[in-house]
């Protein structure tokens, strides 16, 4: 099966300079937080943080893989993916294969999985789960501090 990219982010994106994305779970959710592109989002996305919350996380990791490695075609999706720093949902094989980055897994549940891909400047997120949503606050009690992982 060949493999599909929904670009899920219009009219915002991650700081392309320094998004410095951290994950933190809360029960069985993913929240992701990272810096907001000021030149791209509208004025109420444009200040503070973004968070993504994927509902229902099964896994997510980051991998070491950064912009000179996607245009200099190390990076699984670099002959297949529309483009650098966007979010995507990713539909078909996901070619895991290409990548030996472990997990950190959340849920064995296999239902409703969607695989999400967000290209950040240093790293790539990816993320199994049910459903995202976008937020500009996120659910008290998160503790990203504790929960970083973030790839250097």
């Amino acid at each position: 099966m060949d493999t599909h990219f929904t670009k899920l982010n219009e009219d915002w994106n991650a700081d392309p300079n320094a998004p410095m994305p951290v994950a933190a779970r809360a029960g069985g959710d993913l929240w992701l937080r990272f810096c907001p592109n000021e030149w791209l989002n509208p004025s109420h996305l444009a200040r503070g943080h973004l968070f993504i919350r994927f509902a229902g996380c099964q896994r997510f990791r980051f991998t070491s893989i950064n912009d000179h490695g996607w245009f200099g075609g190390q990076c699984r999706f670099s002959k297949v993916a529309p483009a650098w720093g966007e979010f995507y949902e990713v539909d078909g094989d996901f070619i895991e294969s290409l990548d030996e980055t472990p997990w950190t897994i959340i849920s064995a549940r296999s239902d409703l999985a969607r695989n999400f891909l967000f290209y950040f400047r240093d790293e790539a997120f990816e993320c199994t789960a049910s459903s995202w949503s976008l937020s500009t606050e996120c659910s008290s009690g998160s503790i990203f501090e504790e929960a970083v992982c973030h790839v250097q």
